[in-house]
């Protein structure tokens, strides 16, 4: 067996762990025919298939799953004594990868980040949206952002932003011909517009007072996946919408959207900053941590319900 360059042995670690070759392609910054080539060429150096190919898949292979299980360790290994050397530096180098869900993007994350670029201008920062769960290890990220039921246990948590809250709007002219809803029951009644999930799941609307929690399974004309949308539809009175509050304060505020059942919001923990627990972190991410929990930053600030 010919001997393999550890540079080669990089190439076939970031199709490993992307499990594609055009986001493998995107971090090492090479066409994604030349990663087939540069793959093709260690297969035959060791004479085993790595990976299986299809036009829609990539699956490694028995041989693949063991050498990727042998080789990223110490490739991480790597990447963290050459994290500890940036840790000298005056200011934190390199490139920061995270993960989001849609909301998290934009109520709390990417002003952050912003932020935060202009304090650390040697770092650049790559944010992947995504409203599925994904692993970020295993999808070759520093940290995610998520609500704190989605973060799975054995990830480190920084609490994000403050507290969040839904609302339920509706524009003038739907209340001109509905009923104003005094309990969530009396959605039942009302067309409301209703939000599924990517996994294809309708989401019950949640409520609770007084210690009191319901859920309700709302109807109406037209279901989205986007609270965007969903205020968007409101405000052409298509229907009732159950958004988060800081979507629609200014809406409500100018009285293009009427906000009811406000007693029966509850406010949630919000979003967290987690990553995989480790023995050095990278050191733009350790700057972002120290960042985002520093007073008027990303930390959750008092707030009264």
């Amino acid at each position: 067996m010919k001997r393999i360059d550890p540079a080669e042995l990089s190439v076939f670690l970031a199709i490993a762990t992307h499990r594609s070759f055009r986001k493998a392609a995107v971090e090492l910054g090479v066409t994604p025919s030349a990663l087939s080539h540069a793959l093709r060429a260690i297969e035959e150096r060791l004479d085993l298939r790595l990976v299986n190919r299809t036009t829609r898949s990539v699956a490694l292979t028995e041989a693949g799953e063991r050498l990727y299980g042998r080789i990223r360790p110490a490739f991480l290994d790597i990447h963290d004594a050459i994290e500890d050397l940036n840790s000298l530096r005056g200011q934190p180098v390199g490139t920061l990868r995270l993960n989001a869900s849609q909301a998290a993007a934009r109520l709390v994350l990417l002003p952050l980040v912003l932020r935060f670029l202009a304090a650390f201008p040697d770092v650049r920062v790559e944010m992947v949206v995504d409203d599925a769960l994904v692993d970020v290890v295993a999808g070759g990220f520093d940290a995610g952002v998520r609500f704190g039921e989605s973060i799975a246990g054995d990830m480190i948590a920084v609490p994000l932003g403050p507290r969040q809250r839904f609302a339920v709007v509706g524009s003038p002219t739907y209340f001109e011909r509905h009923p104003v809803p005094a309990t969530p029951h009396d959605l039942r009644g009302l067309p409301c517009i209703r939000y599924r999930f990517l996994s294809g799941v309708l989401y019950r609307w949640e409520f609770e007072r007084a210690g009191v929690a319901l859920d309700v399974e709302v109807d109406g004309p037209l279901t989205l996946s986007d609270q965007d949308l969903m205020v968007d539809a409101a405000l052409a009175g298509t229907g009732l919408a159950y958004v988060f509050d800081v979507r629609v304060t200014e809406l409500v505020a100018s009285g293009r959207l009427v906000r009811v059942l406000e007693d029966w919001c509850p406010y949630y923990p919000g979003l967290f900053l987690y990553y995989p627990s480790r023995r050095h972190l990278p050191a733009a991410l350790r700057a972002f941590i120290d960042f985002a929990r520093a007073p008027g930053q990303g930390r959750p600030q008092a707030r009264r319900p």
